[in-house]
């Protein structure tokens, strides 16, 4: 559901439904700044919460699959007869509102692997298996995009459209619902037998300003600030790629739905493929030297593209097809480190900040991570929305002018290479090692077994 709304909303709603690229950009701004302000909020009402039955995290993640389920539908039912400014209320309404109860899943969500594998080796392999399903979850659209989207004439769009995204959240919204509630029952178990880190957790009053304190706190710690900034700066680059992407494929090569859908199954196939080699990696030459080599694959793949974007005017449709697929192949290997390993670089961070404190505040932690690439990710689409009015890209034209075509290009390429760029040097101020790490994780387990010696 929401690689759907990141990879397709943007195209959906300036191509499709007509809405200038200003507007759509102002109401995604908006709804991701709501969202990365929502989530130290849910964060710390989960850190707080004692339900007996389903723990910290387990209620919110209930409450959250079932909403976000009927608001997704709400999206994409749109109405097209509407005018420009109810379409853009409809909108801006239907994200604040999904962004609000997917928050409710999914920082819970995020905390629950910290709470549950706090191990250094066994956070790299949750967030591994982690990431298997959720690219699994990222191509699935893009599968039923390939079914379900009708085969139109290039950069004309109609109702017919519009259905086959309609049908697509369908399928999203009832997978959602049913696999959430796997993931809630199914860990509900071990949320219960859970003894490790068992640390204080008195329920605390909120205060926003308390809050707002203790992310300014976070962002001292360098190694935080590293994670988060080399995550946001990341998360931007990927902004642009699929924020402008389909536009670009479309307009500019000519892609069909059809082998948009195949391109993009091909790069998110490469991330899903990719998973093991990571994992390798980071146990042997550590995660930051990983993540690094990944972006750095990330930036040629990228590079390679925009050399044949300049060429593209010589080069046939279907052969542009073959040369872009093997690359997006390539950028999606690469990306497939970024999927898994900033976030387990974090739970490290995370794990030593609750030693050191004795206090369990994954949640809003986790928060203020996800509160500083969705505050990241809004100016960034905020930024495209402008972009797009400003090359003066015009939905009801099924072939744009060139210099719309060589700006798209711009857009994306620049972009990408940019801001991935600027993720490599943020993460290279990363400090945490595998050794540190283990070597606190194996004075707990001696402060354990002498507690437990003495208590016998």
């Amino acid at each position: 559901m929401s690689q759907t709304l990141n990879n397709f909303i943007m195209f959906f709603a300036t191509a499709v439904m007509g809405i200038s690229g200003s507007l759509v950009g102002i109401a995604i701004a908006i709804s991701s700044l709501w969202d990365g302000v929502s989530d130290p909020l849910i964060g710390h009402l989960s850190d707080n919460c004692k339900n007996k039955f389903f723990g910290k995290r387990l209620g919110f993640m209930l409450f959250g699959i079932f909403m976000i389920s009927a608001i997704n539908l709400l999206i994409w039912s749109m109405p097209m007869q509407l005018p420009e400014w109810m379409k853009f209320i409809w909108l801006l309404v239907g994200m604040l509102a999904i962004e609000s109860t997917n928050t409710c899943f999914g920082t819970p969500y995020s905390a629950l692997a910290i709470d549950l594998a706090p191990d250094y080796n066994d956070q790299s392999k949750i967030q591994g298996f982690k990431t298997f399903f959720n690219i699994i979850g990222m191509i699935l659209p893009n599968i039923l995009m390939y079914f379900f989207m009708p085969s139109i004439a290039i950069g004309i769009q109609s109702v017919h459209t519009q259905q086959g995204y309609i049908k697509i959240a369908a399928i999203n919204s009832a997978l959602l619902i049913g696999l959430g509630l796997i993931t809630i029952f199914g860990t509900l178990r071990y949320v219960k037998r859970n003894k490790i880190y068992k640390f204080s957790d008195g329920k605390e009053k909120f205060e926003f300003s308390k809050l707002l304190g203790g992310y300014f706190k976070v962002l001292k710690n360098k190694d935080f600030r590293s994670v988060i900034i080399g995550y946001s700066c990341a998360t931007i680059a990927s902004s642009f790629l699929t924020g402008v992407g389909l536009h670009l494929f479309t307009y500019c090569y000519h892609f069909s739905s059809s082998q948009i859908s195949v391109v993009l199954i091909a790069m998110f196939g490469g991330a899903i493929a990719s998973q093991p080699l990571w994992v390798y990696l980071s146990r042997r030459i550590d995660k930051k030297k990983s993540l690094i080599i990944s972006l750095s694959t990330i930036i040629l793949g990228v590079f390679i593209v925009a050399v044949t974007f300049l060429f593209k005017d010589f080069i046939a449709s279907h052969t542009m097809f073959y040369i872009a697929l093997p690359c997006m192949l390539f950028c999606g290997i690469g990306a497939g480190a970024m999927y898994c390993l900033p976030f387990s670089m974090y739970a490290d961070v995370v794990t030593l900040e609750m030693v050191k404190t004795g206090e369990n505040n994954a949640g809003a932690y986790t928060g203020y991570f996800t509160f500083t690439y969705n505050l990241a990710n809004s100016i960034a689409l905020l930024i495209i929305g402008f972009l797009l009015d400003f090359i003066k890209f015009d939905s009801s034209q099924p072939v744009q002018a060139l210099s719309v075509q060589k700006g798209l290009g711009m857009i994306v390429f620049l972009g990408c290479i940019i801001f991935m760029s600027l993720a490599i040097m943020a993460f290279s101020y990363y400090s945490v090692k595998r050794a540190h790490v283990l070597k606190v994780q194996m004075k707990i387990e001696r402060d354990k077994t002498t507690k437990n010696v003495n208590n016998n």
